[in-house]
C-alpha cells in the first residue's frame, strides 16, 4: 500500500497515527493540500486519506494507480462517489466515533441556554452582581430540563447518546419521523411526523445528515410552531436549518433560544446571519463538537481498521 494523507493536520497535532502508518507500510503526510496541489500529491499513490479535501472525477481520470480513499470523518460530500465507482475506487469513511463528545457538546449547550449561563457571567463582568440590591440576580429566566420534552431529529448514534444523557436528567423523549419513515415506537420512545413534535417539545436536537430531503427543515413555518420559550439545537450540519429564519425568530421571541456547533459555510468568511451582535440567546460554537482528542484518536485507529481490511 502506497498511502498519502491530504490534509493531517485537520486531525489535528495531538493525535497519533501510527495505527494508519503500520496498515499502510507508511505514510506520506501533508498537513494541508490546496485544490490545485491535489493532482500532484495524489499521483503514483494507491490510496488517499482525506477530511475534507475535495476529489473528483478529473482526479481519478488522471491517477489509475488510485484504488483507495479513505475519508477521516462521516460526510462524504467531498468526494465524487459516482465517478469513484465508475473508477474502482473504494470509498470508506467513518462513523460512531465521536458519540460521548458530540452527546457532551450538545447538553452543554442545551444547558447553557436552559441556565443563562452566558448571559449572568457577561452580567457578573459587567458589575451587575455588585450593584445588585439583593444577593442574587434573576433578571433571565431559567428554565429547569426535568420534566421538559426533548424532541430528537436523527436516531443513530448521535441521537442515542443524546437521549440517553437527557433521560439522567429526567427529561421525556419524543423522535421525529422524518420522510419515509413511519410513526411507531423505537426503544420506547415515540416516533411522530415532525409537524406533530414541534408543537410538543421544550427543546428540539438536530442529529441528521444534510440532504436533499433535510435541507431547511427546520424553517419560518416550523420555528413558528415551536413553543415560544424552546430551544433549538444543532450539533450536525449547517444546511439543516433556514438561519436567516432563525435570526428573524430569536429576535422577535418565536423560540427561546438557539445553540448551533454548524453553519452552512465553513468558516463563516462571508459572514452569516447568526453571527449577528444582536441575537438574544443565541450560542455558536466553531464546529468543536466532534474534536475531543479522544474521538480524533478513535478516528485515527477506525481508518486504520478500514485500511486493514482492503
Amino acid at each position: 500500500m502506497k498511502a498519502v494523507f491530504l490534509d493531517a493536520d485537520t486531525l489535528g497535532n495531538d493525535v497519533d497515527l501510527t495505527p494508519i502508518e503500520i496498515v499502510a507500510g507508511g505514510l506520506v503526510k501533508h498537513e494541508r493540500t490546496a485544490p490545485e496541489q491535489v493532482l500532484e500529491r495524489i499521483r503514483g499513490f494507491d490510496t488517499v486519506i482525506v477530511n475534507k479535501v475535495v476529489l473528483n472525477r478529473e482526479h481519478f481520470e488522471a491517477c489509475p494507480d488510485l484504488k483507495t480513499i479513505a475519508v477521516v470523518a462521516t460526510g462524504l460530500n467531498n468526494i465524487d462517489q459516482t465517478a469513484a465507482k465508475e473508477h474502482g475506487i473504494q470509498v470508506m469513511n467513518v462513523t460512531n466515533y465521536g458519540r460521548s463528545t458530540v452527546a457532551q457538546h450538545t447538553m452543554a449547550l442545551m444547558l447553557a441556554l436552559a441556565t443563562r449561563l452566558l448571559d449572568y457571567d457577561r452580567d457578573v463582568r459587567a458589575g451587575r452582581w455588585g450593584q445588585s440590591s439583593m444577593f442574587c440576580l434573576m433578571d433571565h429566566p431559567i428554565m429547569e430540563l426535568e420534566g421538559r420534552t426533548l424532541g430528537i431529529v436523527g436516531y443513530g448514534d448521535l441521537g442515542q447518546g443524546v437521549a440517553e444523557r437527557a433521560r439522567a436528567f429526567g427529561m421525556k423523549i419524543l423522535l421525529a419521523a422524518r420522510p419515509g419513515q413511519e410513526r411507531g415506537e423505537v426503544d420506547g420512545y415515540p416516533r411522530i411526523p415532525l409537524d406533530e413534535l414541534l408543537p410538543q417539545v421544550d427543546v428540539l436536537s438536530l442529529h441528521c445528515l444534510l440532504t436533499n430531503d433535510t435541507r431547511n427543515m427546520i424553517g419560518a413555518r416550523e420555528l413558528e410552531m415551536m413553543k415560544r420559550h424552546a430551544l433549538l439545537i444543532n450539533t450536525s450540519r449547517g444546511g439543516l436549518v433556514d438561519e436567516q429564519a432563525l435570526a428573524d425568530a430569536l429576535r422577535a421571541g418565536t423560540i427561546g433560544g438557539a445553540g448551533f456547533d454548524v453553519l452552512t459555510q465553513e468558516p463563516p468568511r462571508h459572514g452569516n446571519p447568526l453571527l449577528a451582535d444582536d441575537i438574544p440567546n443565541l450560542i455558536i460554537t466553531p464546529h468543536s463538537a466532534w474534536a475531543s482528542r479522544e474521538a480524533r484518536q478513535r478516528i485515527v485507529e477506525i481508518t486504520a481498521r478500514n485500511l486493514s481490511s482492503v
